[in-house]
C-alpha cells in the first residue's frame, strides 16, 4: 500500500485517497468477481437481534458506494490517482451488476428483512451523487433490476425516525431517473423532518431527541438532496424548503467543527458510535458542494478532517488482517457495538470521504493548511463568539 499512490504535492488528498483505497479494495476487488460473500470475514454484535446475517453485504456496498461515488465520478486523467479511480470504477460497476444478478453469488439480500431498506436507500444515494459515472453506463438489464427492486422496497412500511428518509431518497432516484415515483413517500418524510427540527441545526431522531449523530448519518445529507433534487426537477416551489435545510445543515457543519479536538478527537456518544468518521458526513458534503459557510474556510474544514482521519485509519488498528474494517471506533472494541452492527455496517464510515469529488486543483486541496476552531481557542485565540441559528 505505501507505494501505491504518488499523486502531487498535496499530501492531504494523497492521505485521503490511500485511506479510502485502501477501505475499498477488499470490497470492491472481490465483489466484482463475485467472491465477497465467500472472502470477507463479518462479524456479528454479540447481542445481535437474530435478523438474516445475510444482510451484512448489502450494508457493505451500500454504504462504500455513497461515499465512494463523488471521488470515482470524476473525470480521468494520466495521474495515479486517475489509475486508482479507473481500478475501483471498474469493480464497482461490475459489483453493481452483481448485486442485482440472481445467478452471482454476489447477489444481495433485497427482500424478506427491513434492513434492505436501508441499506438500497444508501445505492439509491450512490446513484444519484454519481449519476453519469455510475448509473448511465450501467447494462439496461442491470438498470432494470435495480428500478424493480427499489419499487418492490415500497412493501416496507418504514418506522417513525430517521428511516423515512430511506424510501424518501430512493423515490427521488426514481424521479431522476424518469421512472414512476411515489411522491407521497417523499412527502411524509418532508413533512416528518419539519415537525423533528429541534432548532439550531439539530433533528430529533423521531418524537424524541437523543444526543447522537442521526442527523449527520442520514438526515442532513438525505434531506438536503432530497428537496435539492425536487427543486431541479419537480418544481421551484421547493427551494424555500431546500434553502431552509441548506441552512440547517450549515450551523450543524460549524457545530461538527467545532466537535473536533485540538489534536483530532471526536466526541463519541449516542448509538451507531462503530460509524466512525460518518460523523461528518455532512460538513464533507457541505465541502463537496461547495456550500461551506464563510466561517469555515476550505483549509480548516480540510486539515480538520484530515486530523480526525489521521488518528482513525494512520495505523492498523481499525483493519483486521485481511484489511476489513472491525468492530469498534478506535480498534477492536466489540462491546462499543449496538444490536444491529456487523462488519458490513462499518463502512459507512466513507460518507466522510466525499470532498474527493473534488478535483485536485480546488481550493478545497490546494488553500493552505489553517488552524481549527478548537485548536484556536485552545492556544488563546480570540475567535468571536459561537451564533446559534435563528
Amino acid at each position: 500500500m505505501d507505494n501505491i499512490i504518488t499523486i502531487s504535492d498535496n499530501d492531504d488528498r494523497e492521505f485521503w485517497c490511500r485511506i479510502l483505497y485502501r477501505i475499498a479494495v477488499p470490497v470492491l476487488s472481490n465483489m466484482s468477481k463475485g467472491m465477497l460473500r465467500k472472502n470477507m470475514s463479518v462479524e456479528y454484535s454479540h447481542i445481535w437481534d437474530g435478523r438474516n446475517k445475510q444482510v451484512a453485504y448489502m450494508e457493505c456496498f451500500g454504504r462504500l458506494m455513497a461515499g465512494l461515488a463523488p471521488w470515482l465520478s470524476l473525470d480521468d486523467d494520466n495521474t495515479s490517482e486517475s489509475e486508482l479511480r479507473q481500478e475501483l470504477k471498474g469493480w464497482a460497476l461490475q459489483s453493481y451488476a452483481n448485486a442485482v444478478d440472481p445467478d452471482n453469488p454476489d447477489c444481495l439480500l433485497w427482500e424478506g428483512e427491513l434492513q434492505p431498506l436501508v441499506d438500497a436507500a444508501y445505492l439509491a444515494h450512490s446513484f444519484l451523487r454519481g449519476y453519469e459515472r455510475l448509473w448511465l453506463p450501467l447494462a439496461p438489464r442491470t438498470k432494470q433490476h435495480y428500478i424493480e427492486r427499489f419499487k418492490r422496497l415500497r412493501q416496507i412500511t418504514p418506522p417513525y425516525n430517521n428511516w423515512l428518509m430511506f424510501p424518501a431518497i430512493i423515490e427521488t432516484f426514481l424521479l431522476v431517473a424518469g421512472e414512476a415515483y411515489d411522491l407521497y413517500r417523499i412527502t411524509l418524510a418532508v413533512n416528518k423532518m419539519e415537525e423533528w427540527y429541534v432548532g439550531d441545526g439539530w433533528y430529533s431522531d423521531g418524537a424524541h431527541f437523543a444526543f447522537d449523530y442521526y442527523s449527520s448519518y442520514v438526515i442532513h445529507p438525505m434531506y438536503v438532496e432530497c428537496l435539492e433534487t425536487l427543486t431541479e426537477f419537480l418544481s421551484p416551489s421547493y427551494r424555500f424548503l431546500y434553502e431552509k435545510a441548506l441552512k440547517r445543515m450549515q450551523r450543524y457543519g460549524c457545530i461538527l467543527e467545532r466537535l473536533i479536538s485540538p489534536e483530532g478527537y471526536f466526541p463519541i456518544v449516542g448509538r451507531s458510535a462503530t460509524y466512525r468518521t460518518a460523523v461528518f458526513q455532512p460538513l464533507a458534503m457541505l465541502a463537496l458542494n461547495e456550500e461551506l459557510p464563510q466561517s469555515l474556510p476550505c483549509g480548516q474544514v480540510r486539515a480538520a478532517l484530515t486530523a480526525v482521519f489521521k488518528k482513525m485509519f494512520d495505523g492498523t488498528q481499525n483493519f483486521t488482517p485481511e484489511e476489513y474494517l472491525t468492530l469498534g471506533v478506535n480498534g477492536y472494541q466489540p462491546h462499543i457495538v449496538d444490536y444491529y452492527t456487523n462488519t458490513g455496517s462499518l463502512y459507512i464510515t466513507s460518507l466522510s470521504f466525499l470532498p474527493l469529488g473534488l478535483s485536485a486543483s480546488h481550493s478545497f486541496w490546494t488553500s493552505p493548511a489553517e488552524p481549527w476552531t478548537s485548536q484556536k481557542v485552545w492556544s488563546g485565540v480570540d475567535t468571536g463568539i459561537d451564533r446559534k441559528l435563528i
